[in-house]
């Protein structure tokens, strides 16, 4: 990827800032951001597309597919300083971030990636030195447990499909950012009502490959092929569609 472009989200001030994590993180982690923002892959012409996931602003954004998605973009938000916190039914889908994190000194997991159960319980305060990226893994209709409240505050739902429910919920039709992987068509037509999707861009969302994703976002539609570095891959294993 010889060049970098940031998406935009609605309200983003400048680019994203730079964070400083611990070099045991950055053993385990390769950094794949910049001052753009968060790294997520390249589109057609091989520019890499950044989305500034962690700002000044409280910011909503939404995942609709497999777990490697999420889980890539929250291994890439560690990469920046974020703390991740995972409020999901499933945790151990989510052992490897914690992994990924390491350990302190007396074998506990760091607090750098927290796991959770999906219930509300109180956010640690974000700021820009801790921005906090709360990770919400709670089905297709999602409860919205945590929504973004402070600066530096980012809270991403992990959708595994489209559910009509969705539409009349502030989790998808409220989000800043929209990731969408492959859908079948009815659901692309359900995307197409809850973001305003014109006719045309409703059979790409069908016929993406397991790489590829839509990113939507404040007069945005652009196509994303995923990039995986090698520390990745060991972590998160190959691209895939699935969880």
């Amino acid at each position: 990827m010889s060049r970098s472009r940031t998406i935009d989200v609605p309200g983003s001030h400048g680019p994203a800032p730079e964070f400083l994590v611990t070099p045991e993180t950055l053993d385990a982690i390769s950094p794949s951001g910049d001052r753009g923002g968060v790294i997520i892959g390249s589109d057609p012409q091989g520019e890499a597309q950044a989305a500034s996931l962690l700002r000044s602003l409280p910011t909503r954004m939404v995942t609709v597919g497999g777990l490697y998605l999420a889980r890539q973009l929250a291994l890439r938000a560690m990469a920046t300083g974020a703390w991740v916190i995972i409020a999901t039914g499933r945790p151990a889908a989510w052992k490897m971030l914690e992994r990924a994190a390491g350990e302190t000194p007396d074998g506990k997991p760091v607090p750098l990636v927290q796991i959770r159960r999906l219930a509300p319980f109180d956010l640690p305060r974000s700021s820009e030195d801790t921005p906090l990226l709360v990770i919400h893994d709670g089905g297709a209709v999602p409860q919205e447990l945590f929504p973004p409240r402070a600066p530096w505050q980012t809270t991403m739902y992990v959708l595994p499909y489209l559910h009509p429910q969705v539409s009349s919920g502030t989790a998808a039709n409220t989000a800043d950012l929209v990731l969408l992987q492959r859908l079948p068509l009815n659901q692309a037509q359900l995307a197409q009502r809850i973001w305003s999707l014109r006719n045309h861009q409703v059979q790409p969302l069908t016929q993406l490959q397991d790489d590829q994703l839509i990113a939507l976002g404040n007069m945005t539609w652009t196509m994303i092929r995923l990039v995986t570095n090698q520390k990745e891959k060991d972590i998160l294993g190959p691209i895939r569609r699935g969880d």
